[in-house]
């Protein structure tokens, strides 16, 4: 068993990856995500205080499989490519979505996090890890500029400080010739509501960056593509495995403005 004693932001990806284990052992999951139910297993850890259930799992895997939709349709155009997912955590997004060894695949995180990672995930053919803090921008230097770049950061932008979003941003755009930004946000107000969210409640983490106009981001040289709500991540059979009650808040929120954009997924040309 691998003890672990993440604090804060890092405490927090135990919350996604217990989320998607809970769905992988159901009989009908939606991601199906078996590392991820391995990797718990292996994990000495209590996954129960962080708050996540078979109801609040579902939100989890429905983003994942949303986003790992647009990373796949880019990946399939560009076969050349490299790719950073940012904050990776003990997400196993580059398993599930198996891209071809022409793809250069970067998982970046901090360096505890990507040490437990290569104690519990086997290496690949193209696959690199890079244990860095995203906002120490020196490890860009190791990556490799000349191909297009698919950045995925899913979880991350709203632990991000917006001067240091900004700047990552920047850096992420002048780094490459050309590529697609894939990321999920919160609003102002879901910032403002973090203390609702039961993990970041739990993990005593801290969310700073709110987006409330995905075209915010034009301003470092990222065009918007499309832009999903948080209610829109839930497809019908998600929606069709949540209890009444849960289900019926779905619908609700889904009719006020606010609370719908509390949480959104971007994808952005460069």
């Amino acid at each position: 068993m691998e003890k672990v004693q993440f604090t804060e932001e890092r405490e927090t990806m135990l919350g996604t990856l217990y989320g998607r284990a809970l769905d992988a052992r159901r009989s009908d999951p939606v991601l199906g995500d078996t590392a991820a139910d391995e990797a718990v297993r292996r994990i000495d850890y209590d996954f129960a205080r962080l708050g996540v259930n078979q109801d609040t799992a579902m939100s989890v895997v429905s983003r994942a499989r949303a986003m790992d939709e647009l990373a796949c349709a880019w990946l399939a155009e560009h076969p050349d490519a490299v790719v950073l997912h940012l904050g990776c955590g003990m997400d196993t997004r580059v398993f599930r979505l198996d891209p071809p060894p022409t793809v250069h695949w970067f998982d970046v995180d901090y360096p505890d996090v990507i040490a437990l990672r290569e104690r519990l995930y086997p290496q690949r053919p193209g696959y690199s890890t890079i244990g860095s803090s995203v906002t120490d921008f020196t490890w860009l230097e190791r990556i490799p500029a000349e191909h297009p770049a698919l950045i995925v950061a899913e979880g991350l932008t709203m632990y991000l400080t917006p001067a240091d979003g900004a700047e990552l941003m920047r850096r992420l755009v002048g780094r490459f010739p050309s590529g697609l930004l894939v990321c999920d946000f919160f609003s102002t107000l879901g910032i403002r509501a973090q203390l609702l969210n039961p993990v970041v409640r739990r993990a005593n983490a801290k969310l700073h960056w709110g987006i409330d106009d995905p075209h915010e981001l034009e301003r470092y040289g990222l065009h918007l593509v499309s832009c999903l709500d948080a209610t829109d991540w839930a497809a019908g059979d998600v929606v069709a495995r949540l209890p009444v009650a849960s289900r019926l808040a779905l619908r609700a929120s889904a009719l006020i403005p606010a609370l719908r954009r509390m949480g959104r997924i971007g994808e952005w040309r460069f």
